[in-house]
Order: C-alpha cells, then sequence, then structure tokens
C-alpha cells in the first residue's frame, strides 16, 4: 500500500515525473520558492519510501549537483483510471461468452492465483489459513477481518471495501474470483453471505468450522 505523503511532497513528485531526465535539491527549491533545507527533509522521506532515488551527478559551472529521478514506485503513486477499460472489456466478454460462461472464467482466475500463493498455506493449521488468508485479502488492497462465530460454528473473513465494487455492481460475476481464490487457499467451501455490490454493508465469506488435524 502507497504511504500517504504531504501535499508538499506530492508537488516535488509532480516536478520530478515532468523532468524525467533528474532535477537537484536547487532546481527544486527554486521552482516551489521553499529553501534547501526544507527540500532535503522532503526527500529524506520520499528517498526513504523508494519514490525516488540519486541518479547522477550534474556537472555545473559550480559545484556538482546530484540529480534526483523519480522511480517507478514513484510514478504509480500517481492514479490510474483504468476501470474504464476494464468495464469495456467486461462488457464484451459477458455479451460474447454469457454471464454463466464468465461467472466460470472468473472462478478459473481465482484458482489460477490461489495456485501462485499456495506454498504460503501449506501444511498451516485452519487458523494459520484464515490469517494468511487476511494477510493476502490486505495485499489484494481489501480492508479485512477475521471473525469467529461460535454459535453457528462459522469463521469468516469480513472485507470492508471491494476492489471490484463499481465493476462487481453491474457484473455480480466477478465475486466468483474471490469465491474461488478463498476456497482454493482453505481447502474448504467458502460461502458468501453479505455483498457491498448488493447493498450489504460488507462483503462476508463465511466456512464451517469442522476438525483440523493439519498442523499449526
Amino acid at each position: 500500500m502507497l504511504r500517504k505523503i504531504s501535499s508538499r511532497q506530492h508537488q516535488i513528485l509532480e516536478l520530478l515525473l515532468k523532468n524525467r531526465s533528474g532535477l537537484s535539491i536547487d532546481n527544486i527549491a527554486e521552482a516551489l520558492g521553499i529553501s534547501r533545507t526544507a527540500v532535503k527533509q522532503h526527500f529524506f522521506t520520499i528517498e526513504n519510501e523508494g519514490y525516488i532515488r540519486k541518479d547522477q551527478s550534474n556537472k555545473t559551472a559550480g559545484r556538482p549537483a546530484t540529480l534526483y529521478v523519480i522511480t517507478d514506485k514513484g510514478i504509480n503513486y500517481f492514479p490510474k483510471q483504468y476501470a474504464w477499460f476494464l468495464e469495456m472489456v467486461l462488457g464484451n466478454l459477458i455479451r460474447e461468452s454469457g454471464p454463466e460462461q464468465f461467472k466460470s472464467y472468473m472462478s478459473m482466475l481465482g484458482t489460477a492465483l490461489a495456485q501462485k500463493l499456495r506454498g504460503r498455506f501449506e501444511g498451516k493449521s485452519l487458523n494459520a489459513r484464515m490469517k494468511e488468508l487476511a494477510a493476502v485479502m490486505e495485499e489484494l488492497g481489501y480492508q479485512t477481518e477475521a471473525v469467529s462465530d461460535n454459535e453457528n460454528n462459522t469463521v469468516s473473513i469480513q472485507a470492508h471495501n471491494c476492489v471490484f465494487h463499481d465493476l462487481a455492481q453491474k457484473h455480480a460475476e466477478i465475486c466468483a474470483l474471490d469465491l474461488a481464490l478463498m476456497s482454493r487457499l482453505l481447502d474448504r467451501e467458502v460461502n458468501q453471505s453479505d455483498c457491498m455490490a448488493k447493498g450489504d454493508c460488507v462483503c462476508r465469506f463465511s466456512i464451517k468450522k469442522i476438525e483440523d488435524n493439519s498442523p499449526g
């Protein structure tokens, strides 16, 4: 997850984005009308976060000046709007294949992703796998928590946001990806009882607790 930066640091990244060959501390200070000391303080933060890096020394008439350039992580700090493109692609897929075939395709994608992550879950108990699944979901952009319901003998993952929210409101079949991913990683049948795309407050994915003899 990208760290929240200050408005001044945002301005510095914008300048470096527009000047890809690099800028010196003096360049930045002059462009923003602030002191070299202030620039250095901002550089300390965003360089440690990996948004910028030192590139080379630019020999001028005076002393050599170290140039700073924006990194790929710094470029990715700026938002990208892919929703319109995904909506067009998904709309065409559903029209060509039909809703059920598209749902199967989403399930296949979830299974493929689970296969790549399976090593993180092998040999672990159900509780350990639930914790690891919550970590995976957060890596994918979800804000999650694991909740145990002893009365109904279930344990669930609750997601307080949906990374597909706008698309899922139009194409509910997308949720099949999450269900396939979770069920493969937990080696359990997963049921989705709540869905934000359908107006619920959270997305809740539940499984029945059964005797678990696996290590961990």
